[in-house]
């Protein structure tokens, strides 16, 4: 009974959301100001999206909401209008940093920023700041320093302003805004997150929008969210229905082959508006001087460019003055460029959750768009999570042999080049270093009084630790992957503790009879578990490598052996058979079925070293359930 009240008392963390309507006709019906209707329609906006409909009245009555929606369907504007709504009418005699967004991404950062301008283009009296790194502190300090309404930020670069810079504060912040917040949950932001949380005011609206939104109210508790509605206008998974989704195969053999696939696709099929993903960094500079040795235009965006770089990459793609865009995630999330014809997944994504987000910048607000992913033998999971959200439409592409051939021929022609543009870059890399050393030495000799008379910067985290943090993110991934090798750090513990407890408890308001099938399942469980890892060990420790590869191996080896014997190099040798093999067999399989059935009683003296007297039936007898 205790426990029944207990639950009873606890309230729920999310608020009903059943009155919500997600239909509006015109943006008329959300009771927007005239200054925002007229940006609507200067942008072209004529009909709110789902989300947008359910969004904006409740963001105008200042509730925290949790809205996730399939990609491009207008999230940006579901928190933008009911926000420049709500400053429409702030008391202007007294200037003050209001809404803080903040993105995962400096690109969507940017984004963001451009769009917000976009729809307060009537409403002269709102200024909005952007705040990201690789772009200059001190115009963003003395930007921030005026007061501005909106502050676009990513989570490193506030914090250092909070921490390093004068008079800047979020004392009368009224609403923050997480876009791609799933993402800002994760390791890599978690913390940062935590810290300007701590930073804002308690009294505040908050909002968290994703295209895939976490289901996990830990993370949310963590935000101060009070009473929060959750606002579904899609399934967190489920595709736009004008995404056309194929795979192409890589098997096993042809692994060395995948660049000269993706140059044979994108050379005759998908010629131009391509965003191309790839694994890593390296990976996506090297397909770009790929691409420019086989004469395709292309650019590159990715960590390892200057922000400048990143910016002028994204502003060629979209006046398309080149045709493909190789980048890492960094363009996989909020990315909103117009015309994006076709995604190709060169290197395929760690989860369910990345792929719908990268597929996401085709396909949008109605248009038409293609997704071709790169899946290999080792991918074979994700595969079936993407079968089970496509359904039947997804498509298996084979690209020709004669293509991939000729261009795998022309790749290993252009290794040499390749080889000595990377050279020339590192030799380039290495001066220009010298040269910002030199400079700093000079400005340290001339201007020394003056650099050491300022207060000294602190770091919320330092190089090393965001280092550890990244490296712990890596691990983190991998134990997903891997779930036997995961190391569970005291706080996980306690909670895998807590909910085996609520286990135990569910399971003593059962039944007897409920309880004690239970566990004779689980009694027969662990029995099968201990027979099959004693089978198994031997075999296991012998074996350096994965059963898969061993029986890829055997296969091939038989294959190779059948056609040795057709071509007549080789000839069978004809072995004697034994005249009584059934007797060695079945003495053999007597000999184990006896040593498992002593193996089990004794198990089961341990168990019950009370009752020797009795001789139990056997497992599957229901005697067990009869009562005594």
């Amino acid at each position: 009974m205790a426990n029944s009240n207990a639950v009873s008392d606890k309230k729920p963390f999310f608020g009903s959301a059943e009155e919500v309507s997600y239909h509006a006709n015109s943006f008329l019906e959300l009771h927007l100001s005239r200054p925002l209707l007229r940006a609507c329609e200067a942008l072209g906006y004529t009909k709110p999206t789902p989300i947008q409909a359910a969004c904006i009245p409740l963001a105008l009555a200042g509730r925290d909401i949790c809205g996730s929606a399939i990609t491009g369907s207008g999230k940006t504007a579901a928190f933008a209008l009911p926000t420049l709504e709500r400053l429409h009418f702030r008391p202007k005699n007294r200037p003050a940093t209001r809404v803080l967004i903040l993105t995962p991404t400096r690109e969507l950062a940017v984004q963001v920023h451009s769009m917000i301008e976009k729809l307060a283009q009537f409403m002269t009296d709102i200024r909005c700041c952007l705040v990201v790194g690789g772009l200059s502190l001190k115009t963003q300090e003395a930007a921030l320093r005026s007061k501005p309404d909106i502050v676009v930020a990513t989570p490193g670069r506030m914090i250092d302003h909070l921490r390093n810079s004068l008079s800047i504060d979020l004392d009368e912040l009224a609403v923050l805004i997480l876009d791609e917040a799933d993402r800002l949950l994760e390791l890599g932001f978690s913390a940062e997150i935590r810290e300007l949380v701590r930073l804002c005011p308690k009294r505040r609206q908050t909002m968290l929008f994703s295209a895939t939104m976490t289901e996990e109210v830990d993370g949310l508790i963590k935000l101060s969210l009070n009473k929060p509605l959750r606002l579904s206008a899609d399934p967190s998974t489920k595709r736009p229905a004008t995404l056309t989704e194929e795979v192409v195969r890589i098997r096993r053999m042809r692994e060395g082959n995948q660049e000269a696939v993706l140059l044979a696709l994108c050379s005759r099929t998908f010629t131009s508006k391509v965003i191309i993903f790839s694994g890593t960094k390296q990976a996506a500079h090297r397909l770009k001087i790929l691409f420019g040795l086989a004469g395709l235009k292309a650019a590159e965006l990715h960590g390892n460019l200057t922000q400048a770089q990143r910016l002028d990459a994204l502003e060629l793609f979209r006046k398309q003055q080149v045709d493909f865009l190789i980048a890492t995630d960094v363009a996989a999330r909020g990315l909103d460029i117009i015309g994006v014809q076709t995604v190709v997944n060169f290197a395929c994504p760690r989860d369910l959750t990345s792929y719908v987000h990268r597929v996401g910048r085709t396909a949008r607000a109605g248009r038409e768009g293609y997704a071709v992913t790169f899946v290999t033998d080792n991918d074979r999971s994700l595969l079936k999570a993407i079968v089970k959200r496509a359904g039947s439409r997804l498509k298996s592409r084979i690209v020709a042999e004669q293509s991939t051939t000729k261009w795998s021929q022309m790749i290993e022609q252009m290794e040499d080049q390749v080889a000595e543009i990377l050279q020339e870059e590192r030799e380039e890399m290495a001066l220009r270093k010298a040269e910002m050393e030199a400079a700093k030495a000079e400005n340290m000799i001339a201007h020394k009084d003056e650099i050491y008379s300022r207060p000294k910067r602190t770091w919320f985290a330092t190089e090393k630790e965001k280092k550890l943090v990244a490296k712990a993110a890596k691990e983190l991934l991998q134990n997903r992957e891997h779930p036997g090798n995961e190391l569970v750090s005291a706080e996980q513990a306690e909670d895998l503790k807590m909910k085996e407890k609520r286990k135990r408890d569910r399971e003593k308001n059962l039944p007897r009879k409920k309880r004690r099938k239970l566990e004779a399942a689980r009694e027969k469980l662990e029995d099968d578990s201990e027979v099959l890892q004693g089978i198994d060990k031997s075999k296991k420790e012998n074996a350096g490598i994965s059963l898969v590869d061993l029986a890829y191996r055997r296969a091939k080896a038989v294959k190779a052996v059948k056609r040795a014997t057709d071509a007549g190099k080789i000839t069978r040798r004809v072995e004697k058979k034994s005249k009584h093999p059934s007797q060695k067999t079945q003495s053999r399989m007597e000999e184990m079925r006896e040593l498992f059935q002593s193996d089990m009683s004794e198990k089961k003296q341990k168990r019950n070293p009370q009752g020797g007297g009795k001789k139990k039936s056997s497992f599957k007898s229901k005697s067990r359930y009869k009562r005594r």
